[in-house]
């Protein structure tokens, strides 16, 4: 193992720039990922216009960024795998399909958070309940 660099501003945002490459890679290369864009403004439009509580964003937020979190890391797997592997491999395969189900998980999770956020805004708001 090698020694670590000594911290420095200049490796900080270098590494910023790095994450952020990678961001934009993201939303530029893949379908999903602007379908979780679309979902997240829809997300943020709906917060805003319902008035949510602090606790209810907070609980949105982290539910948007684990989607998003998933994804990234569902398309690193499917680079490297790529990148790896240029035939089929069954390995490789089974990694890319746990790693496209825990984005599943991930947007499953985030819809039952969007229900019980919402749900009862909204129905207070058709009349349904009181």
């Amino acid at each position: 193992m090698t020694e670590p660099n000594p911290f420095s501003l200049a490796s900080r945002g270098r590494s910023f720039r790095f994450a952020w490459h990678g961001i934009t890679r993201l939303l530029a290369t893949q379908h999903n990922a602007w379908i979780h864009a679309i979902a997240s403004v829809l997300v943020v439009c709906a917060g805003l216009g319902l008035g949510v509580s602090r606790v209810d964003w907070a609980l949105l937020v982290l539910a948007m960024m684990v989607v998003w979190s998933a994804e990234a890391l569902n398309t690193a797997v499917e680079a490297l795998g790529d990148a790896v592997c240029s035939e089929r491999h069954q390995l490789v395969g089974l990694a890319k399909d746990v790693a496209a189900g825990a984005v599943l998980i991930a947007a499953a999770g985030a819809i039952v958070v969007a229900v019980l956020v919402f749900g009862p805004p909204v129905l207070r708001l058709v009349g349904a309940v009181r």
